[in-house]
């Protein structure tokens, strides 16, 4: 053959795999429910973690150095959570610091978190529940800082409000692949939030209006991917097929009922998911708290002037560890934040006489949970108080005790109500509580592993007031025995002004018969501030539980204590 014509013949070749065009892969990234951690830093022990916003800033960068074809996205509850975001919060609302602690040595530039996120380059953040505790002119301060949008379709300001509304998506346009990003958020907003927090703004149904903006961006747009980034868990429990939390965690419904979907990252619910398919969706969630990065890999073809195909999608989580470095530049950012964090929560408040420690507080009464409900009761005059323990891995040692055992012990931004109750709702709040063990017979229950995983410990209410047991003989549903109040069995009727969270007053968790019972008092303090309140004025924490509860039979209490200690040690707390 002529090497003129062969010539020929390889360009036209060139030519036709130029027109064909030639692949690409786009990584999208990750966070989600950092709740102001920045630093790998546990304010509540004092000690270095790994996890945090700047230790997540290294797998940032060394994706970047691998592939330059990235997005950068948080699925939110961002703004509220460590005692760093907590003291920016109050100062923001008040004017002063907590405590009437000193400003800072250095002028503070914005909120911690968004000026984080702006030398990160984020994307977009989707805007979660938590992002409305601390009220809207908290939450417009911190947008206003953010160099990104805030992202959620499905909500929308009320036809009253003069609130600025949020985005509904966001397109990005990399390596000449348009994608879409759409923004949900948990319509259960309403059920936690006091109604000033939140009454500007209408949360509406999740699938519907899923449905309804990935139909115009592919008839509008015609992006190449169109992903959902989303506060709100799963919705289903993929083993079994159980529903959980419905009308909160929708991701299932969407994933399932909303066609024309690529792959979907949420939050939300605290737990993770390196990446499963449910039809041809890709679902995947990363771990709070800054501990991973979720990381999700496009390939696609792309043709010029046409659409890109997509060839294949996969999914991982990139954990932090020990050896992640933190990013210095966002330590720095972070540090006048951290300062004043620690001087707050290092600032003394009562004694404690002897040490107290959570460990074992999910399985049996103990001096850490009556601490909790002894302000509680107090403050909302109640007859009775539900509180989960939510640190299990606290420990108070014998001493002067500071904010931060205080902070320790209750971990969320909650405030605390006084609703209109009866016997009734009690026995059947602790029914639910109860479905965290399962049941045993006889023998079997000295050797069983009697927690549940499908209930979060976190949602083990414990009740203080009244004096019951827990028998794990009994079927779920007709545990609660011995149910008694001032010394004499509860009657169903009997009138009871009980003391709970906000987010147990709106039946989050299948504590609905709190939903239902009339609001009669609202703390206008978290109920740290009223543990903190209470116990500086009173000087001592309590040395002794008072003992109202208990599992039996003994043997499977012995049974819950020895799986409570061998996951204590598995989780490094010894």
């Amino acid at each position: 053959m002529p090497v003129s014509r062969l010539a020929l013949l390889l360009a036209a070749g060139l030519t036709f795999s130029a027109a064909r065009g030639e692949r690409v892969t786009i990584s999208l990234l990750a966070t989600t429910d950092l709740h102001g951690n920045i630093y790998p830093f546990d304010y509540y022990t004092g000690k270095p973690a790994h996890r945090g916003l700047a230790k997540i800033a290294t797998l940032i960068h060394e994706v970047r150095s691998q592939n330059p074809n990235t997005v950068l996205i948080d699925c939110g509850d961002t703004i509220q959570g460590t005692p760093l975001e907590y003291v920016y919060q109050t100062f923001v609302a008040t004017g002063h610091f907590p405590l009437n602690l000193a400003p800072s040595r250095e002028p503070l530039a914005g909120d911690p978190m968004m000026l984080a996120m702006n030398r990160l380059r984020y994307d977009a953040m989707v805007v979660g529940n938590h992002e409305f505790n601390y009220g809207l002119a908290n939450l417009a301060k911190a947008r206003a800082a953010a160099r990104f949008p805030w992202i959620a379709a499905n909500i929308q300001p009320s036809a009253d409000s003069s609130q600025k509304p949020f985005e509904p998506y966001v397109v990005k346009n990399v390596a000449g692949v348009k994608i879409a990003i759409i923004g949900l958020t948990t319509p259960a907003v309403p059920n936690w939030e006091k109604p000033e927090n939140f009454a500007a703004y209408r949360f509406l149904p999740a699938v519907p209006v899923a449905r309804e903006w990935v139909a115009r961006l592919r008839s509008e747009q015609h992006p190449d991917l169109i992903i959902v980034a989303a506060h709100s868990g799963l919705g289903r429990d993929l083993a079994s097929g159980a529903v959980q939390n419905p009308g909160e965690d929708v991701i299932y419904d969407v994933a399932t009922q909303v066609p024309g979907i690529d792959a979907i990252v949420f939050g939300h619910s605290h737990q993770q998911l390196a990446g499963r398919r449910i039809g041809n969706v890709l679902v995947v969630q990363p771990k709070n708290w800054g501990a991973s990065l979720a990381k999700l890999d496009f390939v696609l073809d792309r043709s010029e002037g046409g659409p890109a195909t997509v060839v294949s999608k996969e999914s991982c989580l990139e954990a932090v560890s020990e050896h992640t470095a933190a990013d210095p530049e966002i330590l720095k950012l972070a540090r006048p934040y951290h300062e004043i964090a620690e001087r707050y929560l290092n600032t003394p408040v009562a004694h404690c006489s002897r040490r107290l420690e959570g460990t074992l507080g999910r399985v049996q009464d103990t001096a850490l949970a009556d601490t909790i409900q002894r302000a509680q009761l107090y403050y909302a005059k109640a007859d009775v108080s539900f509180t989960a323990l939510f640190n299990p891995r606290l420990i108070i040692p014998p001493g002067e005790v500071t904010v931060r055992q205080i902070a320790g012990l209750y971990v969320y931004d909650n405030q605390l109500y006084a609703i209109e109750g009866n016997g009734r709702m009690v026995k059947d709040a602790l029914e639910n509580a109860a479905r965290y063990f399962l049941s045993c017979r006889g023998a079997e229950c000295l050797a069983a592993r009697l927690l549940n995983p499908r209930v979060m410990g976190f949602n083990f209410d414990m009740a203080e007031g009244v004096e019951y047991e827990i028998d794990l003989t009994r079927p779920q549903g007709d545990r609660i025995s011995n149910l008694r109040w001032r010394g004499k069995p509860l009657e169903a009727g009997q009138k009871l002004r009980i003391a709970v969270n906000n987010y147990r007053a709106a039946g989050s968790a299948g504590y609905s018969m709190f939903a239902r019972a009339p609001i009669v008092w609202r703390s206008t303090e978290d109920i740290r501030d009223l543990l903190i309140r209470y116990y500086t004025e009173r000087g001592e924490l309590p040395s002794e539980p008072d003992g109202n509860w208990r599992v039996i039979p003994p043997e499977a209490l012995q049974a819950l204590e020895r799986q409570a200690m061998e996951d204590a040690k598995r989780a490094h707390l010894f």
